[in-house]
């Protein structure tokens, strides 16, 4: 990772908590894990829960690092990354219409995973405007997906960016973005979230990771599959109360 040069800073910018339903660590713990392994912030995305972003950024800085919200939206088209909001934008609305919302509200919008459909990606026909593209996705089976994005992104001349996709603490940090900022800072709590959506917005980016053991992808994916599918038949038994309970909070909650 980039230490030592004020003028980079890598950040991990799609990151779950346990606030999200398929989440599993606590806000604090991520965030000293981030610190550990040399990162200079996450960016926590829960899905369509912004509440433990907001408490991470408030607390990052107690850890040395940059502190900035952002939530995953499950918009009508697929998922959006809105980094650097204070509030969700509605869920279920069309992405163009999200995009606009995220920048309304001072965010960067960002398309992780795009065109993988099992995830919820966003159809290339339906990504016709964005501030960047997730281009390395670290919970891909494969690096097809990612090199797709890639050349997207090359084409249309959208921002690059890496996430982890995690779920679990030690997936934190597999893929990342460099920031390269206009003017060095002697510490990462100091940069504002504004200065890292500006970067975003232009494009000033790198991106780095390696992608997780297949072992560990499946396992979270199949995880996932299983409590959705729990929730699905449980929510429609007559005097059975939904479960898991944590998708059941959810939905009556979003």
């Amino acid at each position: 990772m980039p230490g030592g040069d004020g003028s980079l800073l890598a950040l991990d910018l799609h990151v779950h908590s346990n606030a999200s339903y398929d989440g599993h660590e606590p806000v604090e713990l991520v965030l000293e894990h981030a610190a550990d392994i040399g990162l200079d912030g996450v960016v926590i995305t829960d899905h369509d829960r912004i509440e433990a972003s907001r408490h991470a950024a408030e607390v990052a800085h107690e850890f040395g690092l940059v502190g900035i919200p952002g939530v995953e939206v499950s918009t009508a088209d697929g998922h959006l990354l809105a980094i650097g909001v204070d509030e969700r934008p509605p869920r279920g609305e069309p992405l163009a219409e999200t995009v606009e919302t995220v920048r309304e509200h001072g965010g960067a919008a960002v398309v992780p995973h795009p065109f993988q459909r099992t995830r919820h990606g966003v159809r290339k026909s339906r990504l016709t405007d964005c501030d960047a593209v997730e281009v390395y996705n670290s919970m891909v089976f494969t690096g097809y997906q990612n090199r797709r994005a890639r050349r997207f992104a090359d084409k249309h001349g959208y921002g690059q960016v890496g996430g982890s996709d995690a779920h679990y603490l030690m997936n934190v940090g597999r893929a990342y973005t460099v920031f390269e900022l206009e003017e060095p800072v002697e510490s990462a709590a100091e940069v504002s979230p504004d200065q890292l959506v500006d970067a975003l917005r232009a494009g000033q980016t790198r991106v780095h990771g390696i992608r997780t053991p297949i072992l560990q992808s499946t396992r979270q994916y199949a995880i996932g599959a299983s409590r959705k599918t729990l929730y699905e038949v449980t929510s429609r038994l007559p005097y059975v109360a939904a479960r898991p309970r944590a998708i059941a909070d959810f939905m009556s909650d979003s």
